[in-house]
């Protein structure tokens, strides 16, 4: 299956976001946002995402924490061995984990059934391709039973070529973070302030919680999000339903918290509580019936993700929105600036 978002530029080097912006002297909720609505774009800063909120309006954000995935290892082959790194992705029911092979920032493709890759204090066993007609990803089985504690152990957060060093772990987490499970941080929550936080409240928008644990992003292009384990309670449901019954607005706090609550979405569009595995792919074939906008970062070209932005407020406004982010040097990734879209 292959994606085309309506959403077409090119993304210059210098504006990718090497570094948090508290390294650029900004708190987190200081980076630019841009906010579209219709034909109507507004250039502000995140502190004053209030401004652009109503009383009754509900902000759904994932409670889901990054884990430290990245852990340096050896690779052994029939041919040899390399050192390698493995990311872990995602953690299957049966115990075993969906994995990627890098080296120097490059998926290593060359993976065979049965090889083994030496990890501290264990070896962790590639099973089978994840993926139908791709060794990128591997399904694998880890080196212990609690990945999870080993993983805080022994790993280092999941990095990119465009991020100039390693930042500890704390830069990978939001005000939001709870349940440990995302290898990648669900990063639209990451500029929320607990202050921030405590003025929306004040101001009558209201919070509620989802959970989707988020896997590798490395997707190449076109390829469609994978699955992701998610939790939608019976509080959120009811609380959504009672916002939309009263005129509020569902604005999701990233692209994981649209995919979550519309998983959860039954066939006469009142949302109810669901927990599992979630496949959902938004865009021309699945439009979104609950959300109303979404809080989000700046997306790579050609992502998955910009089909399900274009699938909430429609492909014009998403390219007028890119295009005012490239015209006023907007910084893009998990360390960027950011945008409120409402439809």
């Amino acid at each position: 299956m292959t994606i085309h978002p309506h959403t077409r530029f090119e993304l210059p080097d210098a504006l990718n976001a090497t570094e948090p912006p508290e390294a650029r002297g900004l708190a987190r909720d200081q980076v630019k946002l841009l906010v579209a609505e219709g034909s109507t774009v507004t250039h502000t800063r995140f502190d004053k995402i209030g401004q652009h909120l109503r009383p009754g309006d509900l902000l759904l954000v994932n409670t889901s924490a990054t884990l430290p995935a990245a852990v340096d290892g050896t690779w052994i082959t029939g041919a040899g061995v390399a050192p390698v790194v493995v990311h872990f992705s995602t953690a299957l029911d049966d115990g075993n984990w969906v994995v990627e092979l890098r080296n120097g920032g490059t998926p290593m493709l060359g993976g065979t059934s049965g090889d083994q890759v030496e990890l501290p204090r264990g070896i962790l066993t590639l099973l089978a391709p994840y993926q139908r007609d791709s060794t990128r990803l591997w399904i694998a089985k880890p080196p212990v039973r609690d990945v999870v504690g080993y993983l805080q152990r022994h790993g280092r957060p999941i990095t990119y070529s465009y991020v100039n060093r390693r930042w500890p772990l704390a830069s990978y987490q939001t005000v939001f973070s709870r349940d440990p499970g995302s290898v990648e941080m669900p990063s639209a929550g990451r500029p929320f302030s607990f202050e921030l936080v405590s003025q929306l409240a004040a101001q009558g928008v209201l919070i509620a919680p989802i959970t989707l644990h988020c896997g590798v992003s490395s997707l190449e292009s076109h390829e469609p999000p994978l699955p992701e384990r998610y939790d939608v309670p019976a509080h959120t449901a009811r609380l959504v339903n009672w916002v939309r019954a009263n005129g509020g607005r569902v604005v999701a706090v990233g692209t994981t918290a649209v995919r979550a609550i519309e998983s959860a979405v039954t066939d006469d569009g009142s949302v109810v509580a669901a927990r599992g595995w979630t496949d959902l792919v938004l865009g021309p074939d699945h439009q979104v019936r609950v959300v109303d906008g979404l809080v989000t970062g700046m997306h790579a070209p050609e992502a998955s993700h910009l089909l399900l932005l274009e699938s909430v407020v429609g492909g014009e406004t998403v390219q007028r929105a890119y295009d005012a982010a490239l015209q006023q040097g907007y910084l893009w990734h998990e360390f960027g600036d950011t945008s409120l879209l409402l439809r």
